[in-house]
C-alpha cells in the first residue's frame, strides 16, 4: 500500500491558522449575542471565579453549549462533505447527497405534526429519520445488481425525492397557523434551541461517527480510485463504502437533530481545504472540518447580531455558499 503524502511546511502554516481562527470565532462567539459578556467577565467565568449571576446563566446555560453545537456542527459537516466527495468522486457531493439530511427533516416534520412538537421528540424523530434513510440507501443499493459510485448516488437522488414529498405531504397536513411555521423554521437551521443537555445527549454520536471515519481514513482514499484498483489494493469496496455511510451518516443526523438542516458547509468547506493545501487527503477532510468550524461559528455570530430577531444560520450559509459556488463554475469550469 502506498504511504500517504508527507506534509509539507506550508500544511502546518495552514493548520496553525486555521486553528488561530476557530479559537478566535470561538472566543467571539461566548462574547455576542442578545446578552453581550465583556472579555473581562468571560475570563472570570471561565476560571471559575464568582461573576453576575445573569451572566454566569447566560454564559453556562446558553452560550456555552451554543458554541460548542456550532463548532461540532461545522466540523462534522465538512468532514462528511469530504468524506463524500472523496469516496464518490464527485466534488458536489455533499452530507445531503446520501439523502440523511431530507431522512432527518422527514422525521422532524412527522414529530412536528402528529407527536406534539416537544423538542426531545423532534430530535429523536430527526435522528430516526435520518438512520432510516441510510438503512433505505444500503438496502435500495443492495437490490441493484451493480454497487457502484453511480448506484449510491443515484440511490441518494432517489430518497431525497421521496423524502422531500413526504415532508411536502405533511406540510400539507400541517395546522397553517402553528404547526406549518415551526417546520419551516427547522428547515433553516437554528442554534438558538441548544441546551447542555442536547449537547451532552449527542456527544456520543458524534464521537463515534468521527472516530469511525479516523480509523477508515486510508480505506477512504483508496475508495477514490476506480473499483477495480481498489480491490487490487486489498479493499473490499461494498463493505468499506458501507461502514463509511454509516458513520457518516452517524455524524450527519447526530448534528441535524439537534440544528436542523443547515445547507452549503459540508460543500464549501471541503473546497476551500483542497484549494488551500492541494491535495486529496483525510489530513485535507480534518482542514476542512476546522474551516467549517470557522465557517459555521461565523454565521452563527453574525444570526445572533444582524437583526434584532434572530436569523435562522442557513439563510447567512446559503447567502455565502452561492456566490462561492459561482465563483468555482467561473474560474474552474468542468473541473468543479
Amino acid at each position: 500500500m502506498r504511504r500517504g503524502p508527507s506534509a509539507r511546511p506550508g500544511d502546518l502554516l495552514c493548520f496553525i491558522t486555521v486553528l488561530t481562527l476557530v479559537g478566535t470565532a470561538f472566543l467571539v462567539s461566548l462574547c455576542v449575542g442578545a446578552y453581550p459578556i465583556p472579555l473581562s467577565e468571560l475570563a472570570g467565568l471561565v476560571s471559575g471565579k464568582t461573576g453576575p449571576s445573569t451572566a454566569r446563566s447566560v454564559f453556562f446555560t446558553l452560550r456555552l453549549p451554543r458554541t460548542l453545537m456550532a463548532a461540532l456542527a461545522g466540523f462534522g459537516l465538512s468532514l462528511a462533505g469530504s468524506v463524500f466527495q472523496t469516496v464518490f468522486r464527485n466534488p458536489l457531493a455533499s452530507p445531503d447527497l446520501i439523502g440523511v439530511a431530507s431522512g432527518a427533516s422527514m422525521g422532524a416534520a412527522f414529530a412536528i405534526v402528529f407527536l406534539g412538537g416537544g423538542m426531545a421528540v423532534v430530535s429523536l424523530s430527526a435522528f430516526a429519520g435520518g438512520m432510516l434513510a441510510a438503512a433505505l440507501l444500503l438496502g435500495l443499493v443492495g437490490l441493484s445488481r451493480r454497487r457502484g459510485m453511480a448506484t449510491f448516488v443515484l440511490a441518494g437522488i432517489v430518497l431525497n425525492t421521496l423524502a422531500q414529498a413526504a415532508v411536502m405531504t405533511v406540510k400539507f397536513l400541517a395546522d397553517p397557523e402553528r404547526q406549518l411555521a415551526t417546520i419551516e423554521f427547522w428547515t433553516m437551521g437554528s442554534f438558538s434551541n441548544v441546551t447542555a443537555g442536547k449537547v451532552r445527549a449527542v456527544m456520543p454520536v458524534l464521537l463515534a461517527g468521527i472516530f469511525g471515519l479516523f480509523l477508515l481514513r486510508r480505506q477512504i482514499l483508496l475508495l477514490s480510485l476506480d473499483e477495480d484498483e481498489s480491490r487490487m489494493l486489498g479493499v473490499r469496496t461494498t463493505l468499506t463504502r458501507y461502514g463509511v455511510l454509516l458513520c457518516a451518516t452517524l455524524l450527519v443526523s447526530g448534528i441535524v437533530c439537534v440544528s436542523g438542516l443547515i445547507g452549503f458547509i459540508g460543500l464549501i468547506a471541503p473546497h476551500i481545504g483542497r484549494m488551500l493545501l492541494k491535495r486529496n487527503s483525510f489530513r485535507v477532510a480534518v482542514f476542512s472540518g476546522l474551516v467549517g468550524a470557522v465557517l459555521l461559528l461565523v454565521a452563527d455570530c453574525f444570526a445572533r447580531t444582524l437583526s434584532g430577531s434572530e436569523l435562522p444560520v442557513s439563510i447567512l450559509t446559503s447567502t455565502l455558499g452561492a456566490p462561492f459556488l459561482a465563483y468555482l463554475m467561473i474560474r474552474k469550469g468542468e473541473s468543479v
